[in-house]
């Protein structure tokens, strides 16, 4: 899956392991499940992005998925939504270091951002239900434009919670679908969803 940038992974992976602890980007029960659960988990979204395009990753926090993809999908660019200095501050590091060009870091919320710039798709990871997240991140969107949120096993009751917000901005062509089963020990559920009337 990472090819060539799996080199640059690693370097990502080995410098998360030894400092996020102490940042907070990743809990003490996590280390072991670092590959697993956070960095695979992030990296199986690589696919779906669409070629030569621009993908805000909101809420990024320690770089999942915005910064693993950014490293693996170098044709594509990257802003990452974070609203914490000391993340932005760890994020903006880890960019020079691995020498990404395709990689921004914007500090603020995602609705400050809103009418500042335009993305072909959206990611975020453990943010916030459907609910609360779609009108976040719709407005970043152009027309057709697309969300990708990697979601846990309570997606089909968010799904159900949000009908009228899913409506109310147009989200359309609604999937869940599931990732990694190959690869990790549980698979990434993904909610992927287009905006618009048109695209």
């Amino acid at each position: 899956m990472a090819g060539d940038r799996i080199d640059s992974l690693r370097e990502f992976a080995t410098d998360l392991a030894a400092r996020g602890e102490e940042l907070g980007l990743i809990g003490p029960l996590e280390l072991p499940r670092l590959w697993t659960r956070h960095l695979l988990n992030s990296a199986v979204l690589a696919p779906l992005l669409r070629e030569g395009g621009r993908v805000a990753d909101i809420g990024t926090g320690g770089g999942m998925p915005g910064l693993v993809l950014g490293i693996l999908r170098p044709d594509v660019e990257f802003f990452l939504v974070e609203p914490m200095e000391r993340r932005c501050l760890w994020l903006n590091e880890q960019i020079e270091r691995l020498g990404l060009t395709n990689t921004h870091v914007k500090r603020g919320r995602a609705e400050e951002f809103h009418g500042a710039f335009e993305a072909d798709q959206i990611t975020a990871r453990a943010v916030t239900a459907l609910k609360k997240l779609v009108p976040l991140t719709v407005p970043l969107l152009r027309e057709g434009g697309e969300l990708l949120f990697l979601k846990g096993t309570s997606i089909d009751a968010e799904i159900e919670a949000a009908q009228k917000t899913l409506k109310k901005h147009k989200v359309r062509d609604i999937e869940v679908i599931e990732l990694g089963a190959d690869l990790l020990s549980e698979s990434t559920r993904v909610f992927r969803a287009k905006v618009g009337i048109h695209g």
